[in-house]
């Protein structure tokens, strides 16, 4: 008996902070109104840095490290990336960005999905929508998103890692403004 009694406490105290974990990570989303951060990004071995501002819902303005000026921008319903070069429109919801960029579907999915736990120091939760599949990280200590993996549009394999994460900035109202193609 006392063999029976102790698997059930092990599972519900298990369930107990499985709970407790994504309430901390909602409750963290809810109270984010933008991000601030550095960002590493591996896209099939080829890795690019920079930093970046999220503004929920569904904006973003990243800053390339690398010299030919790259940033990536979306207003909410567009997403640009552009280079000295090169000029790149897409609709955003046909981006797995739609999707990570939305707090709102975030939380949603956070609470229906089974998280995983990741060298003790990372949440993991795979998203599955359409033809998107989404893994999406949280830091266990702080409930801060860090990071995502994802197949892009033309179907490349994308990490992206955040660190030096700061919230609730205030933010220029142009930041994320479309650019002007070449």
């Amino acid at each position: 008996m006392l063999k029976y009694f102790l698997i059930f406490f092990l599972f519900l105290s298990d369930s107990i902070s499985n709970a407790e974990i994504k309430d901390k990570i909602v409750q963290n989303l809810k109270d984010t109104e933008n991000l601030n951060f550095k960002f590493e990004q591996n896209i099939n071995g080829k890795i690019e840095n920079g930093n970046c501002t999220i503004e929920y819902p569904k904006k973003i303005f990243c800053e390339y490290a690398i010299s030919n000026n790259k940033i990536l921008v979306s207003n909410g319903k567009s997403l640009v990336i552009k280079t000295r070069t090169s000029y790149y429109r897409y609709p955003l919801k046909k981006t797995a960005l739609n999707l990570i960029l939305d707090k709102n579907f975030l939380i949603n999915k956070i609470y229906d999905l089974q998280e995983r736990i990741i060298d003790d120091s990372l949440i993991n939760f795979t998203i599955v929508d359409g033809d998107n599949e989404i893994n999406i990280f949280f830091d266990k200590q702080t409930y801060d998103l860090v990071g995502w993996q994802n197949t892009d549009i033309y179907q490349n394999f994308n990490i992206t890692f955040l660190s030096s994460i700061r919230k609730n900035k205030i933010l220029s109202k142009n930041l994320f403004k479309i650019p002007a193609q070449n």
